[in-house]
């Protein structure tokens, strides 16, 4: 199985950004448990904080992937161009967030990717992305 899991703009950040809704571990740390955790499954990562980068992306695997996991950080709320892009490919996507959106501000309720996706997780931590692995298995 290959999963992609890709995240958005200024989540190359995390460990430093916010760390009190963010937590203080970096993506590439949790990354590498993730791997550890998951040691037969083909885990691939990507980030950018360039909205055509991700689009890219989620074009380049969406039709020989078996799941993405994405986190389209503040383009969740924005992005028709990448709600349309997985929309577009075979590749089902699970949209995750770290934070919980509902708790935010109000502009971070409406996820315009959502309807999508096959899901979301909100709120859990980083630990919404191993389980969005999990689900996928």
């Amino acid at each position: 199985m290959k999963i992609l899991i890709i995240n958005g703009p200024n989540l190359n950040l995390l460990g430093k950004r916010e760390p009190e809704v963010y937590g203080s571990t970096s993506f590439e740390e949790y990354f590498e448990e993730l791997k550890s955790t998951f040691p037969d499954i083909e885990l691939h990562y990507f980030q950018s904080n360039v909205e055509g980068e991700l689009i890219n992306k989620i074009h380049e695997v969406g039709f020989s992937f078996d799941a993405i996991l994405l986190n389209a950080g503040g383009y969740t709320h924005t992005s028709v161009a990448i709600s349309d892009a997985i929309a577009g490919v075979n590749t089902p996507t699970l949209e995750v967030h770290i934070s919980n959106i509902y708790k935010r501000e109000e502009f971070r309720h409406k996820s315009i990717i959502s309807k999508s996706c096959v899901g979301m997780i909100s709120g859990l931590g980083l630990k919404g992305y191993e389980l969005g692995i999990r689900y996928f298995l």
